[in-house]
């Protein structure tokens, strides 16, 4: 039995999808070259006064929202206080005693990073906050380098209970966290480009005790994996601490994703290092109860509600309906696609196997796809009406996602139509019959698998083009 358990709290860092910036009219845009993105505003010029992003704090409502928190009808913006490079007016602008949400809480369950499985339950959060980000620093030998483009663009940091204790819990939270956000529209969470950042705190207590240990804090982990692979070393690094009779020190530490390992920073700063006020140039941010309900109403549907609706209308299985819905683009896709084809089931089946991995082969994703929604369904039609048979359609789809042509186009330039008119086929089947007479016998003394080798024979005879449902009825028939 362990000696120790593990408590940890994540601070998840979220860009809000906006057109501006949370205090200016900067445009929130990822990719723009290095500081061609800033104003007076976010760079703390004397004299220039922010303005609140309206759009930045509805949808942080709506995030709230979505994560069964409290909205307040009265919150504040605060002065968090201290210098380095990322902030050039010496201060951030964030919310302290006073946010926006409150309370909320995140389901996790299912198999977590290292394929255990994770209990069903709910991570309990203490906030959701709304603020502005800072600079991108980027670090080259002995100088740095600061990208002011990112400064002041809203950032909501959702704060958990220290409620998580392992590894592939924090694992479950952060994907679960990332689809609802990506579902309610309120972020891309695209990590490459550092919309979803987070920070780990975790400690160590003997099993039973009821008082937390002493916590390290793990900063700025961008990706999901890497607060896995950290929150499971620092697990480690502080049981042997413990182990060797050393005490754990309260401190801030780095994540190096190569070396797999975290190194010491600083000392934990806390709230009176910051020195926090009022924010003297904002006025409290206040919504009422008509403006509170008219966000709820227009709330879109979340992960577990689109699975129901896929599984009831489409007659998918729940496995299908939890794959195609892990991802909001891969989701949208099939349902596009579905409306237009007869069997949604089937198309499902052809997206998750064919047509993802097609996707993971090439290393590429739904969203940069040749194959439209729209193209998918019309390679499922030919199918559907026996234009084509499945094995020509494996053919055409890679055609399709190298090419970014129709099938029908496909079909039609390579002349692949399946080839249903009986007698051309009853031709290939007394062909068969004629030149395997050992298969013949061996199905017509009671051996049915074989005669999946001569629907084979017959199908190579007509390069793949036979209908596969025919071959097998004649066979049958004439192998009586």
């Amino acid at each position: 039995m362990p000696k120790y358990e593990a408590v940890i709290g994540l601070e998840t860092h979220v860009q809000v999808k906006t057109a501006s910036k949370m205090f200016c009219a900067c445009p929130n845009q990822y990719g723009a070259p290095p500081n061609t993105l800033t104003c007076p505003v976010c760079m703390g010029f004397p004299g220039a006064l922010p303005m609140p992003n309206k759009q930045a704090i509805r949808k942080t409502a709506e995030a709230g929202m979505l994560l069964n928190c409290t909205i307040a009808p009265y919150s504040k913006f605060d002065r968090k206080n201290y210098f380095y490079a990322d902030m050039a007016k010496g201060f951030q602008i964030s919310q302290l005693d006073q946010p926006l949400c409150l309370g909320g809480k995140v389901r996790i369950g299912g198999t977590g990073f290292s394929g255990s499985e994770v209990a069903d339950r709910e991570v309990h959060l203490n906030r959701i906050h709304l603020e502005e980000d800072v600079a991108k620093l980027s670090h080259q030998g002995s100088a740095t380098i600061a990208d002011f483009n990112r400064c002041s663009v809203p950032l909501m940091e959702i704060v958990t209970e220290p409620d998580l204790d392992s590894a592939d819990e924090v694992y479950s939270y952060l994907v679960n966290l990332k689809q609802i956000l990506q579902y309610g529209n309120i972020s891309d969470c695209d990590q490459e480009k550092g919309q979803m950042r987070c920070d780990v705190n975790v400690s160590l207590r003997l099993v039973g005790d009821k008082e937390l240990g002493i916590k390290a804090e793990i900063k700025n982990l961008n990706s999901i994996r890497a607060a896995h692979r950290a929150v499971e070393y620092e697990i480690w690094r502080q049981t042997n601490e413990l182990e060797a009779g050393n005490t754990i020190v309260q401190e801030t530490r780095g994540w190096n994703d190569d070396t797999g390992e975290s190194y010491s920073m600083r000392s934990k700063e806390t709230v009176d290092d910051y020195r926090y006020f009022p924010e003297p140039d904002l006025m409290p941010i206040l919504l009422d109860d008509a403006y509170i309900a008219e966000i709820r109403a227009a709330l879109p549907e979340l992960p577990e509600q689109r699975r129901a609706r896929f599984i009831a209308d489409f007659a998918l299985t729940e496995y299908d309906a939890q794959v195609l819905t892990q991802d909001k683009a891969l989701a949208d896709y099939f349902e596009v696609a579905a409306a237009l084809v007869k069997t949604p089931k089937i198309l499902a089946n052809w997206i998750l196997s064919e047509l993802l991995r097609e996707l993971s082969s090439a290393d590429g994703t739904i969203n940069e796809c040749l194959v439209t929604p729209q193209k998918m369904a019309g390679l499922m039609i030919l199918i559907e009406d026996n234009t084509i048979n499945g094995k020509i359609g494996k053919t055409v789809l890679t055609e399709m996602l190298q090419s970014g042509h129709d099938a029908k186009q496909i079909v039609e330039q390579k002349g692949l139509v399946q080839v249903t008119d009986q007698g051309a086929i009853e031709a290939l089947v007394l062909q068969v019959i004629t030149e395997n007479p050992t298969q013949v016998e061996q199905y017509q003394a009671g051996n049915p698998k074989v005669i999946q080798y001569l629907v084979g024979q017959l199908m190579k005879l007509s390069k793949g083009k036979a209908n596969p449902q025919m071959a097998i009825q004649l066979l049958k028939e004439k192998m009586k």
